[in-house]
């Protein structure tokens, strides 16, 4: 059980419950609506939250998708720098329309070249010459000049339309089509296998949990939520991140939208990095260094934030690196509760049960902040004489001085103590060598 990493499930034997607290039943956490009457009898300032709340703007979407637009883009030549690219990322409904027009384009333009060749030559008016050589046998039209220009591009050879050694012009153009065409092969063949095989389908199967709950573990308050692979085929090498997306402040009164801050996930301790067989609980350890540190469970509700989670990993099926992204909102962090048990095991295997995936349960935690628990373990784990000369002190009984006359008692009484115990080890090593 790691503090500021990922968390296993429990095993427990076929078919028995899963452990869980006995004092808070299982529930699943469900939004109510407010009924329109109802919401219209609210005072005006519960009514103003409950409206804030309805219009909370996501910087991801929960499917992972990012909710930014770029508007007024002055330098649009720069996608045309990068046009493989360009294409990739089109929709596929105009992805496979510019595949037919590129093709139709080159197949029309060597077939006008064609023609255009056949027509200067005069083949066209010796149609049925046997005594004529022309540039291509059997072109008799534009048509015809068509279909050549596919059956050359695309290496069809059926035999009845071919090219004669008595044109220079014909063979150039020849060579020239076969060339271009070979370009058009690779680069639009090449677009749509790469269209194909990207992996953002494979993040489909990637599930986040619907909520993250805040509760203790080990002692400490932590920020938790789970994922899950519904695959049998794994993500290789797989890390999980955590980003908070905040607004705010400079001591300079500069004002930053949409501050992004790390939350460490275990990256220090390597438990950031996952092996994702199974549903994994992903641990955030609020800390001193944690942006939760100082938010209770009251400030919490007035908080405007947003959790950004991304898991990376490499395909197994294709090796390629492949991103899932979700995130949560303040109305998504629940404050008090833990995931349900969903692994169990079976008769030589572990079943993992996503019907409870993203089932959780209340349990006790304090609803203070991080900040204000450790700070009442300190007082509980002080010495006495300070916790007693700290209690004086604050109710005005104890002054300074006094605090420092009985910090120099303690400190006369230790040292008392020290030599008394090396006067005792001297004499008791004076009389071994005595004896021996």
């Amino acid at each position: 059980m790691n503090k500021s990493g990922v968390y296993q499930q429990g095993l427990t034997p076929s078919k028995a419950p899963m452990e869980q607290d006995v004092e808070s039943p299982a529930i699943t956490i469900r939004k109510a609506k407010l009924p329109k009457q109802a919401c219209e009898d609210l005072p005006k300032q519960l009514g103003d939250q409950v409206r804030a709340k309805r219009k909370i703007q996501r910087y991801v979407r929960k499917d992972g998708k990012c909710n930014v637009h770029h508007g007024n883009v002055q330098e649009t030549y720069r996608y045309l720098t990068d046009i493989f690219t360009t294409l990739v990322d089109l929709k596929w409904r105009f992805n496979l329309f510019i595949f037919v027009l590129v093709y139709t384009v080159t197949w029309l333009l060597f077939g006008f070249a064609w023609w255009l060749i056949a027509y200067v030559r005069g083949d066209l008016e010796h149609i049925g010459d046997n005594q004529w050589t022309p540039c291509v046998n059997n072109l008799n039209g534009f048509v015809s000049a068509f279909l050549f220009s596919i059956e050359t591009e695309t290496t069809i050879g059926y035999g009845y339309r071919v090219i004669t050694d008595q044109c220079p012009e014909g063979i150039l153009l020849l060579l020239i089509q076969s060339v271009l065409g070979s370009i058009v092969n690779a680069f639009m063949v090449g677009c749509m296998f790469v269209k194909i095989s990207q992996p953002k389908k494979r993040a489909e199967t990637l599930v986040f949990s619907t909520n993250t709950v805040i509760s203790m573990r080990d002692g400490r308050l932590c920020l938790m939520f789970r994922v899950g692979d519904l695959r049998n085929s794994h993500i290789v090498e797989a890390s999980i991140r955590a980003k908070l997306i905040k607004s705010k402040q400079t001591k300079e009164g500069e004002f930053i939208p949409l501050n992004q801050t790390d939350m460490n996930v275990g990256y220090d301790t390597g438990d950031d990095r996952l092996f994702l067989v199974s549903p994994l609980i992903i641990c955030h350890e609020i800390n001193q260094n944690s942006p939760f540190w100082e938010i209770s469970q009251a400030h919490l509700d007035k908080e405007d934030l947003e959790i950004v989670v991304i898991l990376e990993g490499m395909v197994e099926a294709t090796g390629m690196t492949c991103q899932a992204r979700s995130s949560y909102v303040t109305s998504e962090i629940k404050w008090g509760y833990r995931f349900m048990p969903v692994l169990t095991l079976e008769d030589g295997f572990y079943e993992v049960d996503y019907n409870s995936f993203h089932d959780i349960h209340e349990t006790n935690t304090p609803s203070c902040s991080a900040r204000e628990l450790a700070e009442i373990n300190c007082r509980i784990h002080l010495p006495f004489t300070w916790s007693v000369a700290s209690k004086l002190s604050q109710q005005g009984v104890l002054e300074p001085e006094g605090r420092e006359k009985k910090y120099t008692t303690l400190v006369t009484q230790e040292e008392g103590l020290e030599e008394q115990t090396e006067r005792n080890g001297d004499i008791a090593n004076i009389e071994s060598e005595s004896k021996v």
